[in-house]
């Protein structure tokens, strides 16, 4: 089988960690990015932190000199590279609609785009912009950790997954393989991807509105149910779009799914094991989005895609409304950060 040429939007952690590990196998990998980081990737090279994947059987981190990627300062220089069989996107829901319209004039040569992003509103993003032949939904349940643009670690190996029964499924898992991804296919893209959502959501929003530890949120009763009745309404929405629960690459979503039924004895340990598995060593992704003051999050498009989908499908959704509505209003600076931090209760008032 001839190797792949695939695109990549970005090198960051996930783009980085895929991109350099089809590399690593053989895969023609095009990185579009910044002029600035561009120019730093074609400089440096690319650094893969992967030693804790045994299987490849060392304790050193896998350099990619320049010359085994190309790095292109913009995405129409990069189609000079092409025809590309297949790209990576990996960005941040909040970015997706600024780059599916940066794409648009060029959609006729690009290839089918792997959608890795977290959420669940992406693809129809690219879909409708691009046309419903250039996107294949995917999920990353892998923890990567990103020094700087192409400089990651594996912090926690799980996986991938990829949407089967498309053209180019069988070839992706393959080619995700070699390159020791761990892909597992799956037939039901949406399950896929609205499971690998509620794994998102544990102690997300209240780790960045009250400033606390996913462990700190656990040990909290009155918290630890508040994150049994998010995740319930999650799991009421994806039951009335008749979307099952699967468990994803090295993921058991459907025993968390399960520990929301379960007395708060038992529930507590199971949820902050799986508020902590999926994320290594960092603290949730809102928490870092929040204190960065890049004066964007990600919960209008994770919690807020739960409260839009359950104004569809007629399920009352009281706690991601409020989950997203308070932390969208730190972000925004209406309210100070200081406002809910490490004050539980306050929190709990509101709902």
């Amino acid at each position: 089988m001839a190797n792949l040429k695939i695109l990549s939007f970005g090198a960051g952690a996930i783009g980085t960690y895929i991109g350099g590990s089809l590399a690593l196998a053989g895969e023609q990998i095009v990185f579009v990015e910044q002029p600035v980081v561009a120019a730093a990737l074609r400089q440096r090279g690319l650094r893969l932190n992967l030693t804790i994947d045994k299987r490849r059987k060392t304790n050193q981190i896998l350099a990619l000199p320049p010359s085994a990627f190309v790095a292109a300062p913009s995405l129409e220089d990069a189609l000079r590279y092409g025809p590309f069989d297949a790209a990576l996107f990996a960005l941040k829901s909040f970015d997706t609609s600024a780059a599916v319209e940066s794409m648009k004039p060029f959609a006729e040569k690009l290839p089918p785009i792997l959608c890795l992003s977290n959420g669940v509103e992406n693809e129809s993003l690219i879909a409708n912009a691009l046309g419903a032949d250039k996107v294949i939904p995917a999920t990353v349940t892998s923890a990567i950790a990103r020094h700087e643009a192409g400089d990651i670690v594996l912090e926690r190996l799980r996986g991938i997954g990829l949407a089967s029964k498309l053209p180019l499924s069988d070839r992706l898992v393959a080619s995700a393989r070699s390159a020791s991804l761990n892909p597992q296919a799956f037939s039901n893209a949406a399950a896929m991807k609205w499971s690998k959502m509620l794994t998102n959501l544990i102690a997300n929003p209240t780790s960045a509105i009250l400033n606390m530890s996913a462990a700190e949120i656990f040990a909290d009763r009155g918290l630890c149910q508040l994150e049994i009745r998010m995740l319930r309404e999650c799991l009421a929405v994806m039951k009335a779009q008749k979307i099952p629960v699967v468990d994803l690459p090295g993921t058991p979503v459907r025993a968390l799914a399960m520990a929301t039924r379960l007395p708060s004895w038992a529930s507590r340990p199971l949820l902050a094991r799986g508020a902590g598995a999926g994320r290594g060593a960092k603290m949730p992704s809102f928490h870092i989005d929040l204190y960065s003051g890049r004066g964007q999050s990600e919960v209008q498009y994770l919690h807020g895609a739960v409260v839009r989908a359950g104004e569809r499908f007629g399920v009352a959704t009281p706690v991601n409304r409020v989950l997203t509505e308070t932390l969208l209003k730190l972000t925004n600076g209406e309210i100070p950060l200081e406002e809910f931090a490490h004050q539980p209760q306050k929190l709990l008032a509101l709902i």
